[in-house]
């Protein structure tokens, strides 16, 4: 990696310094609440660690696919928020480290690794992929391209604070394009490995793309709450204007339409296939209480943010578009839980949500986000040899 470029000219703003500083307690608690956990329940462990390795480790996916999309399409709003993406991509360097745990709890998370697959015909069947070491190996595929990717994505874009280099921004533009092939099918397949095949007896051709919508909305969703915190302060100040907010909502309420779609498409190809090996992974989860997270889904993850978000007034403010994008990241955690927790052993027969799921969400979170915060602390916050940039600097001094 590159020795970063720090200026004195672009300070860092105080409330990185205390979502660091809050992040680092939060990572202390909750892994000393996991630590315990681990010691009175392994098995709800390794389920619970499952719920929050996937979704912080989505936003770090998340963050490099759309840094990936703006350089192929470009515009502003990519520009100022360019470094924050980087900062979460960046964070996939550890993302084999925070796998490392599932790694020794496969036979309590996986039907299919352990002893009952000897007597399933269908996981015979399938054991020539679902197998422990198959499935490592994959997985060590799937963090060597996220690392790739973000490693050059990251060098070759701070090599462009040194001046505009027509060169660098075509490696970048060939870079995302291939990278978001990629991408795809890494996030297809890595959905399958870690999360469908909790029940290995059912299969969707459009689950990968679920969690490809998911992730790329919560890094999106991350990125507004955090430029809604620090767009007032130095040295976003002044470049973060209510055109750049508007474009950032505007992306937000897309995203929440194709997550919309995709979920309902789903439903309906499923439901009115009415097939015996497919219905039932809907039938867990209209029912026994999970019915009422269904319901949430529809109203806060789709309803009320598609109706605040058609304001035009909502989404030119950085401060309410920040609020509705704090609601979406949330419930997105929702959505996780109720997509993978019916098809675990601890929750299959009814809702409910262990204590250990809180402490692997917040210890896990307050890891990726202490590692996030260092990742943006040691680069200017903006990207300071982009052209746009300069522009945008020049208007803002102009209006100053």
């Amino acid at each position: 990696m590159s020795t970063p470029v720090v200026r004195a000219d672009h300070p860092v703003p105080p409330q990185l310094e205390r979502l660091q500083r809050g992040a680092a307690v939060a990572a202390v608690v909750g892994i000393l609440a996991l630590l315990l956990g681990l010691v009175l329940d392994p098995t709800q462990f390794f389920r619970s660690y499952l719920l929050g390795f996937l979704f912080w480790i989505g936003i770090g996916v998340g963050c490099l696919s759309i840094a990936m999309i703006h350089h192929l399409s470009g515009g502003a709003w990519g520009v100022v928020i360019r470094r924050i993406l980087e900062a979460g991509a960046r964070t996939l360097r550890f993302a084999p480290l925070f796998f490392l745990p599932l790694a020794f709890g496969l036979p309590r998370v996986y039907e299919w690794a352990g002893p009952e697959a000897a007597h399933d015909e269908i996981l015979k069947h399938k054991s020539l992929y679902l197998n422990p070491p198959f499935f490592l190996g994959r997985a060590a595929f799937y963090f060597v391209v996220w690392g790739l990717l973000a490693h050059y994505l990251n060098k070759w874009s701070l090599q462009m604070d040194r001046g505009p280099d027509a060169r660098l921004s075509q490696r970048l533009e060939a870079l995302s394009g291939g990278g978001l092939v990629l991408m795809g099918l890494t996030i297809t397949f890595s959905s399958v490995d870690w999360a469908m095949s909790l029940d290995p007896h059912w299969f969707s051709t459009i689950y990968g793309m679920l969690f490809m919508i998911g992730q790329a909305l919560s890094a999106l969703a991350m990125v507004i709450v955090l430029v809604s915190l620090i767009g007032n302060e130095p040295p976003l100040l002044g470049v973060v204007r209510p055109s750049m907010i508007h474009d950032l909502g505007k992306l937000l309420l897309a995203f929440v339409m194709v997550w919309a779609y995709i979920s309902f498409s789903q439903f309906l190809i499923v439901w009115s296939g009415n097939l015996p090996e497919e219905i039932p992974w809907y039938i867990r989860r209209l029912g026994s209480g999970w019915q009422w997270l269904a319901l949430i889904l529809v109203v806060f993850h789709f309803a009320l943010p598609f109706l605040l978000l058609l304001s035009r007034d909502l989404k030119r403010n950085a401060r309410t578009l920040g609020m509705v994008a704090a609601g979406v990241l949330l419930v997105r955690l929702v959505d996780l839980f109720w997509l993978v927790g019916p098809d675990m052993k601890g929750h299959g027969h009814g809702l409910s949500v262990h204590w250990m799921d809180l402490a692997a969400a917040v210890a896990l979170g307050g890891a990726w986000l202490w590692t996030f915060a260092s990742n943006l602390k040691d680069r200017p916050l903006l990207p300071l040899g982009e052209p746009e940039l300069r522009e945008m600097l020049e208007a803002a001094e102009a209006h100053g």
